[in-house]
């Protein structure tokens, strides 16, 4: 499968995100062309601010393969990672992160800062970004538009 059919899983789990009332992002990890692990933001039903749609597909991909390193894993995920979930995934030892929307508030794959180029980690995966990005940014800008709306500050 190509890169944008693994992104088009990741889109589907981010309009499940979006129809439970989190912010819309989805994450699949692919190990030899397989999905091993599915995710999508959860911070809000869970009241877990750590449940962010990449380490709920680490944590699932971690369970099926039985161990919390993902060597020779894919993450693709429909919105740049975040500080937080990039060290997640550096600690995963995932060897290649997909993303779609870029994210100019809290990226950390070159948008705010760029934890994967950072030369004193131990570990660098390879990072390739606007893979369907007009998909997942339309995604979350229907999103907040609506919670606008229903907020009346539209």
């Amino acid at each position: 499968m190509s890169d944008e059919q693994f992104m088009a899983e990741a889109l589907a789990l981010a309009r499940q995100a979006g129809v439970s009332g989190e912010v819309p992002v989805g994450a699949v990890v692919v190990k030899d062309g397989t999905v091993v692990g599915r995710g999508y933001n959860r911070p809000v039903s869970g009241r877990d601010p750590t449940a962010h749609a990449e380490v709920m597909a680490l944590r699932d991909a971690a369970e099926r393969i039985g161990n919390y390193r993902l060597a020779d894993c894919i993450l693709y995920v429909t919105l740049e990672p975040c500080a937080m979930c990039a060290g997640a995934i550096i600690n995963a030892r995932i060897s290649r992160v997909v993303y779609g929307a870029a994210d100019p508030k809290s990226g950390a794959c070159g948008s705010v800062v760029d934890l994967f180029a950072e030369n004193r980690l131990n570990y660098h995966a390879t990072v390739v970004g606007g893979v369907m990005a007009e998909e997942a940014a339309k995604l979350l800008q229907d999103f907040f538009s609506a919670r606008r709306r229903a907020s009346g500050h539209a």
